[in-house]
């Protein structure tokens, strides 16, 4: 993996955010072999920037998991930049610091906590969680109250920890109706230059985030399924051919919406094993897998993405 990254110009790009695949029984330990599949996969289709987060379940990760999934991702091919979850919890991401520590993560992507929190309270934890780790934080904001239920105090906090070198990017993951109108994230770029802000919720807001608001990447996690058409939303965007970004667009909303539907983790866990890109195995407690009857509407539509992105890839 890449150990050097230039901040915020390198979050100029298209992040996946792929599943975790484990062996299919009762241990469900983490299956490196097909994971490895996956990345390679990913890889072979352009995008080099990869986010192990929620997608991955990290949330309820071992200590001991977590042990060996770093150590995994720290072999991978030298042209990635990986970038591991941390927490949410302040207690779990401290012991998770020390383990980080003995690897040369560039950053790594503090996850969002639903536990009592304010906004000084999370800047002074945050701090100190990135000098145990010694390296950066990518932030993620995935609802207002993310930093607490002062909003302007939450936002104030983030905009120091990005003057002050702590946070590297903040991953955006507000939902809205209509993405061009969010007064929160104009309170956010009020406070932090556009540079270290990507789009954080798949392809259904990133035209919009990227031609209205000029935030310059998205993360994507169908885009584990479809990585050329998810590259070339990316290129039709950044050189301003938005009819075209919104035609590849529209062909990520039939994932997209059972996504938003069933759940996005739990979706995306079964696509990829659908388009049999990966066998993804048993998704871990907290999360149940989808029904047979939600298979089988899965199914062609992550074989139809996968052809999608297979036709896209020879015309390029």
């Amino acid at each position: 993996m890449r150990t050097a990254i230039n901040f915020p110009g390198e979050l100029r790009g298209v992040f996946a955010v792929p599943p975790l695949c484990r062996v299919n029984c009762a241990s469900r330990s983490i299956d490196f072999e097909q994971n490895g599949n996956l990345v390679e996969y990913i890889r072979r289709g352009g995008i080099t920037r990869l986010i192990y987060g929620g997608n991955a379940f990290l949330y309820h990760v071992t200590l001991d998991e977590y042990a060996l999934l770093l150590d995994w991702l720290a072999r991978l091919p030298r042209d990635l930049w990986i970038v591991p979850g941390i927490g949410p919890g302040f207690g779990r991401a401290l012991e998770q610091a020390q383990i980080i520590r003995a690897f040369h993560f560039p950053c790594v992507l503090m996850l969002p906590c639903n536990d009592p929190r304010d906004a000084a309270g999370l800047e002074s934890g945050y701090r100190e969680i990135a000098g145990a780790a010694a390296t950066k934080l990518l932030l993620y904001i995935k609802d207002e109250n993310s930093f607490g239920a002062d909003k302007q105090r939450g936002l104030d906090a983030v905009g120091r920890l990005v003057a002050d070198g702590v946070c590297i990017g903040i991953k955006y993951a507000v939902v809205r109706e209509n993405a061009e109108n969010d007064d929160y994230l104009d309170g956010l770029l009020q406070r932090v230059d556009r540079r270290f802000v990507i789009s954080g919720i798949g392809e259904r807001p990133a035209v919009t985030h990227l031609r209205e608001w000029k935030l310059p990447g998205f993360t994507t996690g169908s885009g584990c399924v479809a990585p050329h058409l998810s590259q070339a939303l990316f290129a039709s965007c950044e050189r301003g051919d938005f009819d075209q970004a919104e035609e590849l667009r529209s062909r990520f909303m039939a994932l997209e919406d059972l996504r938003d539907a069933w759940g996005p983790a739990r979706v995306l866990h079964a696509a990829v094993g659908e388009a049999e890109l990966a066998q993804t195995g048993r998704i871990p407690p907290f999360v149940s897998a989808l029904d047979d009857w939600q298979l089988e509407r899965l199914s062609p539509i992550a074989k139809q993405l996968l052809a999608d992105d297979l036709g896209a890839a020879s015309e390029l």
